[in-house]
């Protein structure tokens, strides 16, 4: 019988690393982005084409002399699951090197083994200089380089730069207004100065080959609680299909949003089908929401039907629930638990954690909580977009650790209470 781990540890065997090419100019912020990542503050360990280790010493004098090799595969020690690849030479004008780079895309966007392919771009453009977002360096990228079906993220890093700037042109106007008033006046002046830069009309030139899929702002990343959460979002949703969707979620370890978002619509797909949700298996529809969470595809595995066993009281029964309340309700305690069952002891093993996890949830008022919810949203008739916004905002609102302050308070009473029982 195949664990839970099985069909994912075959699916990242056959994807093999999650890898990002991540382009920008120097200081725009890149490596910080991948440290942010990786939640690591340490430097990546750099791979040569043949697996072998270069000495930080020989890659930063080749850097220093222009013969940086895009071929390079840089890793962080702490999320080894993540390969990137940088391309830093080409912004400079080198024209050899954006051939290079050109070429290394076609062959890893094409490449027909899942392992060799790039999975997704991000594009690096600092906002610190708003008069220049869109340089040369930009435009040869987007107008002639072939992703074929890799999504490129645009990042705009440096965001925090629009706003002195921003103040600096209305410093006159804000004389007299209140804090609040100011702020919105603030952040309304640097939407205009980023709308007025141009650089998005620019990415969705219709001849531009490389297509920029999304884009996100990062701002304040030098600060320790930065994080990149909005970018492992966004690549997430850019991907085509749920494997390497998959791939990303089970390779970042620290996003648990994430993994909520990403379950929530999986069984909001569930609820869209043609066939409807009366034909929904329990043990498929738990297993499904399961596979998201990347603390149960640990390497001790677990079965596929010891993970139903204990989630199945919280599949809802009975009668008095149409085949929507059934579904929803069945969901949202499903993932209410998997992401508690996150935060219990490591010492346990991961079946138990989830079995205590329900058990707590069962006997809450959160239990409550979600069958009602769930009833007033089945009957709200609501469409997959709207019926997704509303289940993610309920899951928000009602998960049964709020911060890790009530969550240390609750894992000691667990705690004590396991160390009675025994």
């Amino acid at each position: 019988m195949a664990t839970i781990d099985a069909q994912d540890s075959d699916l990242r065997e056959m994807i093999g690393r999650f890898r990002v090419l991540i382009i920008g100019r120097a200081n725009a912020g890149k490596t910080t982005i991948l440290q942010k990542v990786c939640n690591t503050t340490d430097d990546p360990e750099i791979y040569d084409t043949k697996g072998e280790k270069i000495d930080d010493a020989v890659v930063k004098s080749s850097i220093k002399r222009g013969n940086h090799d895009i071929k390079n595969e840089m890793v962080f020690k702490s999320s080894p699951g993540f390969l990137f690849h940088d391309s830093c030479g080409f912004e400079a004008g080198s024209e050899e090197e954006f051939e290079n780079m050109k070429k290394f895309i076609s062959e890893h966007a094409h490449a027909k083994k899942l392992n060799e392919r790039i999975h997704a771009i991000w594009y690096c453009i600092p906002m610190d200089n708003p008069s220049r977002t869109f340089q040369r360096s930009e435009e040869k990228f987007f107008i002639e380089c072939d992703t074929g079906n890799v999504p490129v993220v645009v990042v705009f890093t440096k965001f925090e730069a629009l706003r002195p700037v921003a103040f600096g042109e209305i410093k006159k106007e804000l004389k007299g207004s209140s804090a609040e008033e100011r702020s919105r006046r603030i952040a309304q002046r640097v939407e205009e100065l980023f709308t007025n830069t141009g650089v998005l009309d620019r990415l969705s030139d219709p001849n531009n080959r490389a297509r920029s899929k999304s884009h996100v702002r990062l701002q304040n990343m030098n600060q320790p609680n930065a994080n990149c959460n909005t970018l492992l979002e966004s690549t997430t949703f850019a991907l085509d299909g749920k494997e390497l969707r998959l791939c990303l979620v089970l390779t970042q370890q620290s996003n648990l949003e994430l993994c909520i978002k990403c379950a929530v619509r999986t069984f909001v797909d569930h609820a869209n089908r043609s066939f409807g949700p009366l034909r929904i298996d329990s043990e498929d529809y738990q297993y499904e929401i399961a596979r998201w969470f990347p603390h149960l595809n640990s390497d001790n595995g677990m079965y596929r039907r010891d993970i139903f066993s204990v989630l199945q009281p919280l599949a809802a029964n009975g009668s008095l629930f149409t085949a929507a309340n059934r579904l929803i309700q069945t969901g949202i305690a499903t993932v209410i638990v998997l992401e508690y069952s996150a935060y219990l002891p490591k010492s346990l093993k991961n079946l138990k954690r989830v079995e205590s996890a329900v058990d707590y949830y069962l006997k809450s008022p959160t239990a409550v909580a979600v069958k009602e919810g769930a009833k007033e949203i089945s009957r709200q008739g609501y469409k997959k977009e709207e019926l997704e916004k509303k289940i993610l905002e309920f899951i928000i609102e009602n998960r049964l650790c709020t911060s890790f302050a009530s969550f240390r308070t609750q894992n000691s009473k667990f705690t004590n209470s396991l160390q009675q029982k025994n």
